[in-house]
């Protein structure tokens, strides 16, 4: 079993700044791949950012290329999220998501294919 449970998120203005953090405990963290995840009030919940377990392979969804970043640290057993030029349109609760994976390296964009999630953290951006 692995927990995460996330940080970070808040309330702020368009065009800046903030840095979601996602703490995982339970089973070794380096054998899981992760990805962040965002649900906005009547939507599904999306695809945002994905990291192979080892850090060496990324994936964004189209919205996120250029402005945000995932790296992870696994020796803190965390996952990072830095997100820059915020815009009203990313407001949401952001979750992380673990998929646990034997010698794969890849990194995972479908939710239905992550094992465990956290309980969310909410971004709202105000224009």
């Amino acid at each position: 079993q692995v927990q995460l449970v996330e940080s970070g998120g808040g309330l702020i203005q368009a065009g800046g700044s903030l840095r979601l953090s996602c703490t995982a405990s339970g089973r070794t963290f380096g054998r899981y791949a992760m990805g962040w995840f965002r649900q906005a009030p009547g939507k599904e919940r999306g695809f945002v950012a994905a990291i192979s377990w080892s850090g060496g392979s990324t994936y964004y969804v189209d919205s996120a290329k250029g402005r945000f970043t995932i790296s992870r640290e696994n020796a803190k057993n965390t996952v990072y999220l830095q997100m820059n030029s915020l815009r009203p349109e990313d407001t949401a609760v952001y979750y992380c998501a673990a998929k646990s994976v034997s010698l794969s390296d890849s990194y995972y964009g479908s939710p239905d294919e992550y094992d465990y999630w956290g309980q969310g953290t909410q971004v709202t951006v105000s224009s």
